[in-house]
């Protein structure tokens, strides 16, 4: 299905996801000073997997906003991989900036390499290096959000993730697989790599709903009904004379007739 101009609008909407998709995790990451439960592994995972899904989708020529998301998506994990070095290893700031820049700047010299080696095998009809970017970037980020799973199973509570983000995510990832459908040909490989993260996404929802949300409301219901079922008790109120009996008329005797 060639629709050129459906396929730019929901590849940009897809690209603003995952620009901000990040961003309510790393904003609370901060307001809480504190990144326990979130994976570090996680974000490193995710950052390493930028470098294959933006070869992939410049070498194959996606619209521009595909081609910008993976850069995105690098920059961002490595930043949130940088708040688990400080809030949870507490690294300092400079060696955390030590850490991610020249990371960064590796992580973007080995994509523009892999840019041109696999344009040169493109033309001499080589198509094993694009598959492997596109089966190695799926891996990747689906081994992400599963390193997350195993914190659930280990822990029997979806925590350290911000669900806005995850719903972010998943928009992004909706968005995307959806505009390679109205790319001029249908991309398999493509629709597996959004697709097999968007799935595992809702699989952390259903997560959140079994493990958060029920006993939540469990948590409330039982509470609403204490307090319906509390009884209403009137509590004894002093007499009159306690109530009007003065300091010196307890202390001198004042209103006191005495009986012989």
């Amino acid at each position: 299905m060639d629709v050129p101009i459906a396929a730019n609008v929901l590849g940009t909407i897809g690209a603003v996801c995952w620009s901000i998709q990040l961003l309510p995790q790393i904003y609370i990451n901060y307001r809480r000073h504190d990144t326990t439960g979130l994976q570090p592994s996680m974000m490193m995972l995710w950052a390493v997997a930028g470098v294959p899904l933006g070869v992939y989708n410049i070498v194959e020529n996606f619209n521009v906003a595909l081609r910008i998301q993976p850069q995105i998506l690098t920059t961002l994990s490595l930043i949130t991989w940088a708040q688990c070095l400080y809030y949870g290893k507490k690294y300092t700031l400079l060696k955390c900036i030590a850490a991610v820049i020249p990371l960064l700047l590796l992580l973007g010299g080995i994509e523009a390499a892999l840019i041109f080696a696999l344009r040169a095998a493109k033309s001499k009809e080589l198509e094993w290096p694009l598959i492997l970017m596109a089966v190695l970037s799926a891996s990747l980020l689906a081994a992400g959000v599963l390193v997350h799973y195993w914190d659930i199973y280990l822990h029997r509570t979806v925590r350290g993730i911000s669900f806005i983000f995850v719903g972010i995510d998943a928009a992004g990832d909706l968005f995307s697989l959806v505009s390679v459908l109205f790319e001029p040909s249908i991309d398999v490989l493509g629709m597996v790599i959004y697709g097999t993260e968007l799935v595992l996404w809702l699989g952390v929802f259903l997560c959140g709903g079994i493990f958060n949300l029920a006993p939540w409301i469990r948590k409330r219901s039982k509470e609403r009904r204490a307090v319906e079922q509390e009884p209403v008790s009137l509590h004894q109120m002093p007499s009159s004379t306690s109530v009007f009996r003065t300091v010196s008329g307890s202390r001198w005797g004042i209103g006191r007739t005495r009986i012989d």
